[in-house]
């Protein structure tokens, strides 16, 4: 799947189901339920899903537990905008061939 599919799919009413928890929560956040997504990645500990959790702490202003979860997934706090952010994650956790 394609960055433009992924978008392309935030027109349906659920997510496709052969994206991975990570993306699926990106996929609700987009979709304006938060907590739907968080609850996909809340207790997973993968560095990818724990980027994942810290831009949704960060979505919804607690920098504080966001700084948590980019520290847990090795990462530095992001200080972009949360749209290019969100862009950013659903690039790097897109498979990618080659």
């Amino acid at each position: 799947m394609t960055v433009e599919e992924f978008r392309a799919s935030l027109r349906a009413d659920e997510p496709p189901k052969k994206l991975t928890a990570p993306l699926q929560a990106l996929w609700w956040d987009a979709h304006g339920e938060w907590s739907r997504g968080h609850d996909l990645i809340n207790d997973m500990e993968s560095p990818d899903a724990m980027a994942v959790h810290a831009y949704l702490h960060r979505r919804v202003g607690a920098d504080w537990n966001a700084n948590y979860w980019y520290r847990r997934a090795g990462r530095a706090f992001h200080r972009l905008k949360l749209e290019d952010e969100w862009a950013a994650l659903v690039e790097g956790l897109l498979p990618h061939s080659g």
